[in-house]
């Protein structure tokens, strides 16, 4: 009887929840969009008894199993919503594919630990589907060219451009000295990878994987130095991109001026599986407008390392280059590996001592998408020892005015006698430095740092004994390394040892604060690790957990680096190397771009006569997430938490 009894209750349960199921409605508009970026509103109506969990799924291509989405939004971010309707406005990326959506009823009992996201967030269950809109179409701007960037060749007097469509049909580059007269053309290569080029989960996986588009690269050529040229990519039977201009690369420029950074990313309008970073936004707002404050002077973009964070997640991909387009269509926009890009468990050298070193952070991209979406100067490459084709920009060089730049890679073989080593070495000692006075290295992982990244101890030693030297000895100027999502500027140093000039002794510079929020604790007292006091050692002359990007102008008598903040887009902190080999430090004058107005560091920086006290650890305790509430609360508040087993930490609001 009892057992009769639950089973007509459980039919009666049923039969409640598809009615109440049957009732919701979804709708979009519009249900075309044109191109990247414009937006759709989703709206709903008839849930009943509305939940804080009840939650919007995004999917692309529309088929995609409910657990595949590109990503989510609670309904409750809708100001209606306790009233069973609403409605949410999203700005879409096109990603070659039609859109859905789809509305879950999710209950807290369903609550999954073990299902989480790179945050350590409980992902949504999917097991309610409340209701499924008709598609979102691009239309036919799903052949039009996107993500448009530029970078330069081992040629002087050439640019390439670069960007993403929909199909292998021929496409082209028209471009001239008049916006009105686009009179030179160019064929452009088409390419593009497969899910089977992936090498671990999930990029290879159904959830990571989506179809990357066809990937196209030109060159435009015979290019008079330092004049404007516009442009556009496309063709007549797909469609022409919008007009683009930039100016051409100037050797023998008087000033060279570069905007450099590491560890940016992307955001994104949707919670995803991965961590988004919010803070590119402002990065790339302020580094356009110190673009369009140059006015017809000629600059470029330096990202070293840890680039979209994708992770295996292909669309994030067509996030990062939707976002940077403003800027990257205007300037050269140059880049080299970091570990998000290429680390995965069977990657073709991990020396004993990197075991610990180098994981599965690029989540089984293997290096294919950095190497296919970029084409930098050089032909670097090195097999993957997979499927994949080879892992390519992994060390170049290039000269800009008075500045020779040189790019590494932290993640391959950088060791004595090795390939990077050679380069490295021939390339520092052929430096013309009549010509390029100045000498600027970049890679991804520090050989300086104060804060407590334990983990990448044994590199920073391999880097100190087999590169250094060749810093050393060849007068590099200047080392810029990102890894660690901080600004820190250092003394002229070697063997971590301050000198007076920067000639034998380079000054080195932390700046992977452009967007990744994850941070380090700095390096506590040896004789109290137990205390939350991080004194600033004497070879760290400023150090800061702001974000922002730093800003390179030199001519021939001086380079000088400064650090604009994020939170007000001033600069905050700067550094004079002189040709003579002086370093100066303090005089925010320096770095100034006509119509940019400075003001002095903000009171929640540290500098080198400031006490550094990062009180950090009085979050501790807020990293032990309680075992269900907390996974409800950190849900419904889209909170993201620390991942436990690191001392990474997500950066507090005082210091942002």
């Amino acid at each position: 009887m009892i057992a009769d009894f639950s089973f007509f209750l459980l039919l009666f349960v049923s039969g409640f929840v598809f009615s109440v199921n049957a009732k919701a409605t979804i709708s979009i508009s519009p249900n075309v969009l044109n191109r990247s970026g414009d937006s759709v509103v989703i709206q709903w109506s008839g849930v009943d008894s509305p939940s804080d969990l009840d939650w919007l799924g995004l999917y692309s291509p529309p088929e995609s199993p409910n657990d595949h989405f590109i990503g989510y939004k609670f309904l409750n971010e809708s100001s209606t919503w306790k009233s069973g309707f609403g409605s949410i406005s999203l700005p879409l990326t096109n990603l070659r594919s039609n859109y859905t959506f789809r509305i879950f009823r999710w209950s807290e009992s369903e609550i999954d630990p073990k299902h989480k996201d790179h945050d350590q967030n409980p992902l949504p269950g999917t097991k309610h589907l409340l209701a499924d809109s008709e598609q979102l179409t691009f239309g036919s701007g799903v052949g039009m060219p996107e993500q448009i960037h530029l970078s330069f060749t081992n040629m002087v007097n050439t640019m390439r451009v670069m960007f993403v469509a929909g199909d292998g049909e021929e496409r082209f580059v028209r471009y001239g000295e008049s916006k009105d007269l686009l009179g030179n053309s160019a064929a452009a290569r088409g390419m593009r990878y497969e899910r089977e080029h992936m090498c671990n989960s999930p990029a290879n996986s159904t959830i990571g994987w989506r179809d990357p588009g066809w990937i196209f690269d030109t060159v435009m050529k015979n290019l008079n130095d330092g004049v404007r040229y516009y442009y556009q990519v496309g063709s007549d039977s797909k469609g022409w991109s919008e007009i683009h201009s930039y100016i051409a690369r100037d050797v023998t420029a008087e000033e060279t001026v570069a905007f450099m950074f590491g560890d940016m990313g992307c955001a994104t309008p949707y919670t995803t599986f991965i961590r988004t970073q919010d803070e590119s936004i402002s990065t790339v707002k302020w580094i356009l407008r110190d673009i369009e404050a140059l006015g017809d002077k000629p600059a470029l973009i330096s990202h070293i390392g840890d680039i979209s964070y994708a992770r295996g997640y292909s669309w994030v991909w067509d996030e990062f280059f939707a976002q940077i387009e403003p800027i990257a269509s205007k300037v050269p926009y140059h880049v080299c590996i970091g570990n998000h890009e290429y680390d995965f468990p069977t990657q073709p050298w991990k020396p004993d001592w990197a075991a610990s070193i180098y994981g599965n952070d690029g989540g089984g991209e293997c290096g294919v998408p950095y190497s296919l979406k970029f084409n930098m100067p050089g032909n670097s490459s090195e097999s993957t020892g997979m499927k994949a084709p080879p892992t390519r920009n992994l060390y170049y060089s290039y000269d800009m005015g008075s500045v020779h730049f040189i790019y590494i890679s932290t993640e391959t073989n950088f060791l004595k006698e090795g390939s990077q080593y050679e380069f490295i070495k021939r390339d520092l000692e052929s430096v013309n430095r009549k010509k390029t006075p100045f000498v600027v290295v970049q890679g991804h992982r520090p050989m300086y740092t104060t804060s407590n990244e334990v983990r990448d101890t044994m590199i920073r030693q391999k880097m100190v004994e087999h590169l250094e030297p060749l810093f050393v000895n060849n007068n590099v100027t200047l080392a810029l390394w990102g890894h660690v999502h901080r600004y820190e500027r250092f003394c002229p140093i070697s063997n971590n040892t301050c000198g007076k000039q920067w000639q034998g002794n380079p000054v080195h510079l932390v700046i992977g604060m452009a967007g990744q929020d994850w941070q380090p604790i700095w390096q506590p007292r040896p004789n109290h690790p137990d205390l939350p006091i991080f004194p600033q050692p004497e070879q760290s002359m400023y150090r800061t957990g702001e974000f922002g990007y730093t800003r390179l102008v030199a001519n021939k008598e001086k380079l000088t680096v400064s650090f604009v903040g994020n939170h007000d887009g001033e600069v905050h902190d700067t550094v004079e190397m002189l040709a003579s080999g002086e370093v100066i430090s303090g005089n925010k004058e320096s770095t100034k771009i006509p119509n940019l107005k400075t003001v002095p560091a903000s009171a929640t920086l540290t500098g080198k006569s400031e006490y550094n006290a990062l009180w950090y650890v009085k979050g501790a305790g807020l990293m032990v997430v309680g075992v269900l509430l907390g996974f409800i609360i950190g849900f419904v508040t889209r909170g993201k938490k620390s991942s436990s087993g690191n001392r990474w930490i997500p950066v507090k609001n005082e210091e942002t």
